[in-house]
């Protein structure tokens, strides 16, 4: 297919007021927004989203590379993409999933029985309609790139999508509810769509753009809800025997209480029993996990003279800070910090006579990798050397929360045990979802256990690290729910293919670039999990990554526009000398720098194999004769790339680098002899 051919003939395109190169800046923000809005609103009325959250993703870049090879099929404006959108919302509040609250247990949604759609029924839906949404922002993009050279194309799409994720930061760092996010969806498509036939315009774009932000306000004003950067926080005050609790529900899950220190002590026993287990009183504290300050007014009843509490959501922090009875936080000798648990262990300088790891669990992932929790290199062995480094002699070191199964307590206790060399304290409080209580001792005489822990039970795991820090994962396997449901969506996406772009012979040429893409993801994955151990798991850690992996990318274009590249096969060479430098760079060297310095090592380390791959995608992309059809290709290759990324569960975060190794080799051998030697 020529460029001529497949350029659109759109009449009501060709009229439309913004130039093309603004039009494709804007378009290709409003993707990225759109994408990242419907991950983080989806994943807020949908509990099953909580460990799903790159479902919504695969969706998006499914219907991203099909907007793209849809481009020149048709003359029509994707009206389709509002009201598909306005459908979705619909579907979305009328039957939202939560956690039963009648339920028992506090923490595992998947112990709990939910309210609303099973998963099997609603999975799919919005699976299928992210899909459909992203394919219309994505053909308003694509049709812009035949009218521009290839790489200046490439060069705008890439501001916008970073204007994209500045915008969506902006506004999660000004906690806005997703009305604001509605509002900005309606305005971008009221400029993008070309109003022709009008009626048409009126009924497909105006219509589901009022309803879509008239819904995200009703559910703004009637839920009372607080919007943090991570959740939908609920509340809603109680009276337990007597004493006023404020309940705290994220995402639709029961997840703290807001409780006085007395009542709590009386109430559960496992609050107290890390004071129990200490040689002397602890004066100086650190509760990570300190959340709406229940375990900071336990520990300022318990004698503490300074407490440095960690929080990594600044909103249930205020919420602490305005509803608990105690007011712990207004206490002069508290200390909050709104990060990361882990990376606060790597900054800090400070000693302690008690560590405490308070219920630290997030109920949703980090965006952009399918498998890393917030809180999961909390429970490595790595991090527990680390607060074992943070104690003062005599110092203690303890966690406690709901763990569910008995063998998860062994393997925390195990893995406590191999931190600290000798075994610890563990105090099963209760075996209805295995509340417990596990404490260790800088030293084994540091600790008073009430009876000898025995020993991990024949079968416990192996230690989570933090190259596999999977807590939750008892086997080195893919969950069969996970390969089901991957594999459902493969096949659905090369079923879509077929319809939206037609025979696949047509993406052939560009076999290379689609393992591009898939090594691409890969890549990104990485490093996005690299980045939250070396600087926290945090919203705007996530968000600074996914700017400067973007920024690697804009950079290896400009490179290649601008100056004289080596040939391709030299350009594979330095992706491969890249690879091997993020292989034998090991995460504890990198922790161990001071953090100016460990800054612009992970750069170097994890921004030079992309560059490369960008320079060699770049030169690539700027000779293929139909820019659509091979930029499709490459996105329906990142899709892929997401979908494998689950093999990380087996082989860790670090095997990822020798799987893209291999893809980039595949796409060395397929590219085309006659482009071979481009220089």
């Amino acid at each position: 297919m020529t460029l001529q051919a497949q350029k659109p003939v759109d009449d009501g395109e060709k009229a439309h007021w913004l130039a093309v190169r603004p039009r494709l800046i804007l378009a290709s923000a409003f993707m990225l927004f759109l994408e990242l809005a419907l991950i983080r609103w989806t994943g807020s009325n949908i509990v099953h989203l909580s460990y799903f959250t790159n479902f919504v993703l695969l969706g998006s870049f499914l219907g991203i590379g099909l907007g793209f090879l849809r481009v020149g099929r048709s003359r029509r404006q994707p009206y389709y993409s509002p009201v598909v959108l306005a459908l979705l919302v619909i579907v979305v509040l009328t039957f939202p999933v939560t956690v039963d609250r009648n339920t028992e247990g506090v923490l595992y949604w998947t112990s709990l029985s939910t309210s609303g759609p099973p998963a099997w029924a609603i999975l799919p839906v919005i699976f299928c309609a992210a899909a459909v949404v992203l394919m219309g922002p994505a053909e308003l993009v694509g049709r812009c790139f035949p009218e521009l050279p290839r790489l200046e194309a490439y060069r705008y799409d890439l501001i916008g999508s970073l204007t994209g994720i500045a915008a969506f930061t902006a506004l999660s760092f000004l906690s806005a509810p997703p009305v604001f996010w509605g509002l900005i969806a309606a305005a971008c498509y009221g400029v993008l769509l070309v109003p022709r036939p009008r009626t048409l315009y009126v009924l497909l774009v105006s219509v589901p753009s009022v309803a879509v932000v008239g819904l995200l306000l009703a559910e703004t004003l009637t839920a009372g809800a607080i919007w943090s950067p991570y959740y939908k926080v609920t509340t809603r005050q109680l009276q337990q025997l007597g004493i006023p609790v404020t309940d705290i529900a994220v995402n639709g899950i029961p997840h703290q209480q807001a409780v006085p220190a007395a009542a709590r002590l009386q109430w559960e026993a496992q609050y107290g029993l890390p004071y129990e287990r200490t040689t002397k009183p602890p004066k100086d504290v650190l509760i990570v996990g300190a959340g709406s300050g229940t375990d900071v007014a336990i520990a300022l009843s318990k004698g503490a003279s300074r407490v440095d509490a960690v929080e990594i959501d600044p909103k249930l922090r205020e919420l602490g800070g305005s509803v608990h009875p105690d007011r712990p936080y207004g206490d002069p000798r508290v200390t909050t910090h709104v990060t990361d648990g882990r990376a606060f262990l790597e900054r800090t300088g400070d000693k302690y006579d008690l560590i405490l790891f308070a219920l630290p669990d997030s109920l949703t992932l980090v965006s952009g990798a399918s498998s890393l929790r917030l809180e999961s290199y909390l429970f490595t062995e790595e991090a527990m050397r680390a607060a074992r480094a943070h104690l003062r002699p005599g110092g203690t070191f303890s966690m406690y929360n709901y763990y569910r199964e008995s063998w998860l307590v062994d393997r925390l206790a195990s893995t406590m045990q191999r931190a600290f060399g000798h075994k610890p304290c563990v105090d099963v409080v209760s075996t209805a979802g295995q509340q417990a209580v596990i404490t260790a001792g800088l030293a084994a005489t540091d600790q008073r256990c009430a009876t000898e822990w025995p020993g991990a039970a024949a079968g416990t795991p192996e230690p989570a690290g933090d190259d596999r820090p999977f807590l939750y994962l008892k086997d080195a396997t893919i969950p069969p729910i996970y390969v089901i449901t991957l594999g459902l969506i493969l096949i659905v996406s090369l079923l879509a293919v077929r319809v939206v772009a037609g025979p696949y012979q047509r993406m052939r040429p560009y076999a290379d670039l689609f393992l591009l893409g898939v090594g691409f993801m890969l890549l990104e994955t990485k490093s996005v999990t690299g980045f939250a151990l070396l600087f926290g798991t945090t919203w705007v850690v996530n968000a600074i990554v996914f700017a400067g992996v973007l920024v690697a990318v804009l950079a290896a274009v400009e490179v290649t526009r601008r100056f004289r590249v080596p040939p391709l096969p030299v350009m594979y060479g330095v992706l491969f000398a890249g690879l091997l430098l993020a292989w034998l760079v090991p995460n504890e060297w990198l922790l161990g720098l001071p953090l100016p310095v460990r800054a612009v090592a992970a750069v170097t380390v994890a921004f030079l194999p992309i560059f490369a791959a960008n320079v060699i995608f770049a030169k690539r992309f700027a000779e293929t004769a139909d820019a659509t059809t091979s930029f499709g290709a490459n996105l329906l290759g990142a899709m892929v790339g997401g979908c494998l990324e689950y093999v990380a569960l087996v082989i860790g975060y670090k095997g990822l680098l020798i799987v893209a190794a291999l893809l980039y080799v595949g796409a060395l051998v397929l590219l085309p002899k006659k482009d071979a030697a481009l220089v």
